[in-house]
């Protein structure tokens, strides 16, 4: 099962799991990452590389943080790069968890950030828009 890191500014990815987990169940091989007021780079470097460490890894790892080129995305970048196996996606929503976590067991990396990419952006909905096409 691909690892999958959820990075944000603040408490946000432990609040999204929850909201995740409320609706599917418990998930395993899934870490999360806060990036607190006065931390700095090196504090997320710490934390990214110790989620790694209790994570099994073999199969993956997908990164999901919340802004592109946020302090979150700059540190989990750094690791990354440097891996083949290892893919980030940015503007995590829950729609997006929720199917990463549904797809995760079948899944590459790759297949898994295709997923969340394409989730993500169909899960952003207007109800004026879609009133107004009925």
């Amino acid at each position: 099962m691909i690892a999958t890191i959820l990075g944000t500014h603040g408490k946000f990815s432990e609040e999204i799991l929850k909201s995740t987990e409320m609706i599917l169940e418990k998930q395993e091989n899934v870490a999360t990452i806060t990036y607190l007021p006065g931390e700095g780079a090196n504090d997320l470097m710490k934390k990214y590389e110790d989620a790694i460490k209790s994570l099994q890894c073999e199969a993956g790892v997908l990164f999901m943080v919340d802004l592109f080129g946020g302090s979150p995305f700059n540190a989990a970048s750094r690791i990354a790069a440097k891996e083949e196996n290892m893919h980030i996606i940015t503007g995590i929503n829950l729609p997006m968890l929720l199917a990463v976590f549904s797809a995760r067991e079948d899944s590459t990396v790759d297949e898994l950030a295709r997923i969340a990419i394409s989730t993500g952006q169909t899960g952003i909905k207007s109800l004026k828009e879609i009133l107004k096409n009925i």
